[in-house]
């Protein structure tokens, strides 16, 4: 998939789904920036806030779930798993993440990465301590709409 494919069916998920669509658009979720990781002490949260899940038709047992993570300048989330597949790309700003056994990556408008069912994700932060980050959030995972995050 090219990246102007995936940014085309980005732009296609946010019009097409409208927020009635989607219960859990008045919720959101906050990873949660404490714990052992001294790297978080201090800095912003970030927020995820699912747009839609709708079961998969030809894939029994399982669901999309599509959310945007806003990220505030110095934003940190700290090591965690996705229950399912995560397919991430970045909407505005500079990103970096690092999966276990992965060197750091830094990723900026238009580019993705990709993190397999229950993979250490060991963090993401805002690059800029001056301008706000957001990306898309495609998860594939168990129909029951659960949980898109599994604190480590």
């Amino acid at each position: 998939m090219t990246l102007g494919t995936i940014a085309a069916l980005a732009a296609m998920v946010a019009i097409a789904i409208q927020p009635q669509d989607f219960a859990v658009t008045e919720h959101t979720m906050h990873h949660m920036a404490g714990g052992s990781d001294q790297a978080a002490v201090g800095r912003p949260q970030t927020t995820v806030k699912p747009i839609s899940c709708e079961p998969l038709p030809n894939v029994p047992g399982k669901s999309i779930t599509v959310a945007v993570v806003d990220y505030p300048p110095d934003a940190y989330t700290p090591r965690h798993r996705h229950p399912g597949s995560v397919s991430a790309f970045v909407l505005k700003g500079t990103l970096r993440s690092q999966l276990e056994g992965v060197p750091v990556g830094t990723y900026q408008a238009g580019e993705t990465w990709f993190e397999p069912p229950g993979t250490l994700h060991v963090f993401a932060e805002n690059a800029s301590k001056t301008e706000p980050a957001e990306l898309l959030a495609t998860f594939i995972s168990d129909s029951d709409c659960g949980p898109l995050i599994i604190p480590d």
